[in-house]
């Protein structure tokens, strides 16, 4: 019954962004992308936090007039940065720390824009990069963990600001297309083809970025860091062949293959393999 009112609702919502782009093309096009960026979940409360986040030691940084929250465990000089997907948070990481805590180094997560207890209500790549930059000034991260949207950030902030101590990022059923996941939004609101192409315009307007050539296969060969993917073949929201692209072109990268564990990723072998990838 949800799955069937969700896609009413979103089909509604397509056919009227359709009809307003007759009258009034650019308020229409701010509600598509308004909507493209806007996270339905994924926050969390202050006064709610899972006990392992609530112990940890919390810090803000200002991103563009946005109060972005971090969770640190103390360790060794060495720094680990964890970066969650969309619509998730820094809770998604409970089963994966007391592994990497075994390494001895320090664990920084962070809430992306608009998740978590980080601020905003929009959501993008660029943005979740500048982020992780804001964060990257003051503790000088060695490793990269991240999730789905939050590996394609990675990738994306490495290859734009160039960090030049990360020597290792582990991505976790990473997108490389950002024009796949474009592509399943104007399908699913089921868009004009107008429409389509004012978002597009609206992109580059605002970002100087086609959406077309928003893809791993553009910059992660610019990426000299040591690379581990993981993607399960039963992946239903980012299908595996997107890590296969991102190991093509990534020429430091190992791509490990799994098959039940769908996107999550959640599973002790993979968690054992990430911490022998960081300690070799």
């Amino acid at each position: 019954m949800k799955r069937f009112l969700f896609l009413i609702t979103t089909k509604s919502y397509g056919a009227y962004i359709n009809l307003l782009c007759l009258f009034a093309p650019k308020k229409a096009t701010l509600l598509a992308f308004s909507l493209f960026s806007h996270p339905r979940k994924g926050k969390l409360n202050t006064t709610q936090l899972p006990p392992f986040l609530a112990e940890a030691k919390k810090e803000t940084f200002d991103n563009d007039s946005l109060q972005i929250q971090t969770y640190r465990w103390d360790g060794d000089e060495k720094i680990i940065f964890l970066l969650h997907g969309w619509e998730s948070n820094t809770a998604r990481w409970k089963k994966l720390i007391p592994h990497l805590l075994e390494t001895g180094h320090t664990i920084i997560a962070i809430d992306a824009p608009a998740h978590g207890l980080s601020e905003g209500n929009e959501f993008n790549v660029i943005r979740y990069a500048a982020s992780i930059d804001c964060v990257a000034k003051k503790y000088s991260p060695n490793y990269i963990i991240g999730h789905s949207i939050g590996g394609k950030a990675s990738l994306y902030y490495q290859a734009t600001y160039n960090n030049p101590t990360i020597e290792k990022m582990v991505l976790l059923g990473a997108p490389s297309d950002y024009a796949i996941i474009f592509k399943n939004y104007v399908r699913l609101l089921r868009l004009s083809s107008r429409m389509e192409n004012l978002i597009h315009q609206h992109y580059w307007n605002r970002f100087q970025i086609k959406v077309a050539e928003f893809s791993a296969q553009h910059y992660a060969h610019s990426i000299s860091a040591k690379g581990l993917l993981f993607h399960d073949l039963d992946d239903t929201v980012v299908l595996h062949d997107e890590s296969q692209k991102i190991n093509r072109i990534w020429k430091t990268s190992v791509l490990e293959t799994t098959k039940g564990l769908g996107h999550s990723l959640q599973n002790k072998e993979v968690y054992k393999k990430i911490k022998d990838f960081l300690i070799q």
